[in-house]
């Protein structure tokens, strides 16, 4: 019997802060390939194609506009990281998208949600973050979109972001659980309970335990179903990954961390990843760029477990046979 072909793993990068509060992440797609992101993948038996750097406005640094600030530009590179994902997924290919901050994945997240409904695929979507970013433009103190895209993706925001897929809302609260949150301004915590969003935070993490919290979050996958991981790195603790623009205290640690990478990698049901948030202008040497590749290989596989464990299998996605 011939080998197994090795699944393929697609990198685009997106060089962009634009919905970001400080500058620096824009650098974030060149310091993971750097700290040797597609060596690591590689290591792990997956093929890698590294699609290069999306295309996009530039950064104008301007204040808000009726809530939003840079909408525009916002809307030119999510549209762009979704066209890009999409044809990706479409592909069979797992995109991973290198950010650039954490608007992005209103474009990403989009495509993977049109993807699955086209492959008639359940999707799970685990956002790892220090934050909800759950804000709208009525309740955000600042106007950044990279406070808003889970609510975009679920419906609330404006026309250009929530029409991206071909449904919206893109995603329902119901497919998203969020982990490690611990920063939540005071109108986004109302808003998160009126749409019962699904939310592990750091005081249940320390409470329950990361596996707790991972079996918890990870309950009822099934073979039908695409996982996404929405990984900002500033939900890691400052301490272990200071290079991220939103550094909030007590994430989790290295190796609560590295659990909820492996425990996402045994269910073998990982079929996209953004990794995003990365500013090697507020990193020392590397530092959390090294890191997040070292806990991406964990995610796609590489595990200190010396036990006797069953077999990963990690499933590319469905192509359907239809496009809509």
């Amino acid at each position: 019997m011939a080998p197994a072909r090795p699944c393929t793993v697609a990198l685009i990068g997106a060089p962009t802060d634009i919905g970001a509060g400080a500058r620096g992440a824009s650098m974030g797609p060149e310091a993971l390939r750097v700290a040797g992101l597609a060596e690591a993948l590689q290591a792990q038996g997956l093929k890698v194609l590294d699609r290069g750097n999306l295309h996009g406005p530039s950064n104008p640094w301007q204040p808000p506009r009726d809530g939003y600030r840079h909408l525009p530009e916002v809307t030119a590179w999510n549209r762009a990281v979704h066209d890009a994902v999409h044809a990706e997924l479409a592909a069979g290919h797992i995109p991973i998208l290198l950010g650039g901050d954490h608007c992005l994945a209103i474009g990403s997240i989009a495509a993977v949600a049109r993807h699955c409904r086209a492959a008639g695929r359940r999707l799970r979507v685990l956002w790892l973050d220090a934050h909800a970013d759950f804000n709208t433009h009525r309740i955000t103190p600042s106007g950044n979109l990279h406070g808003m895209p889970v609510a975009v993706l679920c419906g609330f925001g404006p026309p250009e972001l929530v029409g991206l897929s071909d449904t919206v809302p893109a995603v329902q609260p119901a497919q998203i659980r969020q982990i490690g949150i611990r920063s939540v301004d005071a109108g986004e915590k109302r808003f998160v309970h009126e749409q019962r969003l699904e939310v592990y935070d750091m005081r249940y993490i320390d409470e329950m335990g990361m596996r707790q919290t991972m079996e918890q979050a990870l309950a009822d996958l099934d073979d039908n179903t695409h996982l996404h991981v929405s990984f900002d790195v500033d939900f890691l603790d400052p301490d272990i990954a200071p290079g991220v623009g939103t550094t909030v205290p007590g994430g989790p640690t290295y190796r609560e961390a590295q659990l909820c990478m492996e425990m996402i990698a045994d269910t073998g049901r990982l079929g996209s990843l953004d990794i995003v948030e990365l500013n090697p202008a507020l990193d020392e040497r590397n530092r959390t760029a090294r890191l997040a590749v070292d806990l991406v290989e964990s995610l796609f596989g590489k595990s200190t477990l010396m036990r006797a464990q069953p077999a990963r299998r990690l499933t590319p996605p469905l192509t359907p046979v239809e496009d809509v």
